[in-house]
Order: structure tokens, then C-alpha cells, then sequence
């Protein structure tokens, strides 16, 4: 395991508590961008958090990969969709988007290990 993409996303939502509190307008305008642009409609739910993927990985963006994989799981992504997203950001993003690919196949297994030790712990 390189990263512990739960971790990345537990430490990232716990710094963005001070821009809530700092900035909420500018927050709650960026939660309902989000809102807005994930509902589904032409594209469903899930098509838009694999275009997020793809794009958090082209962007290389570690945080991105954490939240949006994470997402992506939860809309009922299999592993095989997230192989053919990574594969699409590696073909616009290049070699770099080859290494962000495998860290995403990375934290979609985390994040699976962890839905599954939920679950047994229920």
C-alpha cells in the first residue's frame, strides 16, 4: 500500500471545517455547484462520479481520487468500471495519469475493504 487514501479523505474533511466556519457562503455556493452538477439527468449519478474520477486522476489531484472514488463506490461502481475510467485518464492524461491510475485502483480497494469490515462488524 503506497497511501491511505482513508486517511487523505478523513484529514481533508477535517481541515475543510475551518473554511465552513471562515468562508460558509463561498462553501455552501460550492456544495450546491456539487449538488447540482452530480444530480443525474442525461448523464445518471454514477456516469458524472467516473467523469470525476477520470478527471482527478489527469489532474492528479490525491484528495480528488480519495472523495471521488469513495463516491463512486457508494453509486455501486464495480472494479472493473473504475479500470475502464482509469483507462480513459490515461489516455488523455498521459504517463502521469498512469501512476494517479493505479492509486485509484489503490483507494477503491481500500475504500472496499473498509465497506466490507463495516459491514461484518453489523
Amino acid at each position: 500500500m503506497h497511501k491511505d487514501w482513508i486517511t487523505i479523505a478523513d484529514t481533508l474533511s477535517a481541515g475543510m471545517k475551518p473554511l465552513r466556519g471562515g468562508i460558509g457562503d463561498t462553501m455552501q455556493a460550492f456544495s450546491a455547484l456539487a449538488a447540482a452538477a452530480t444530480k443525474g439527468g442525461a448523464l445518471d449519478a454514477k456516469t458524472k462520479e467516473l467523469l470525476a474520477v477520470a478527471i482527478s486522476i489527469a489532474a492528479r489531484c490525491d484528495g480528488c481520487i480519495a472523495f471521488h472514488t469513495k463516491a463512486a463506490l457508494r453509486l455501486g461502481v464495480t472494479r472493473e468500471e473504475l479500470m475502464e475510467t482509469v483507462g480513459i485518464a490515461l489516455y488523455m492524461g498521459g504517463g502521469p495519469s498512469l501512476i494517479y491510475g493505479t492509486q485509484c485502483l489503490e483507494a477503491y480497494d481500500q475504500w472496499v475493504a473498509e465497506q466490507s469490515a463495516g459491514s461484518a462488524a453489523e
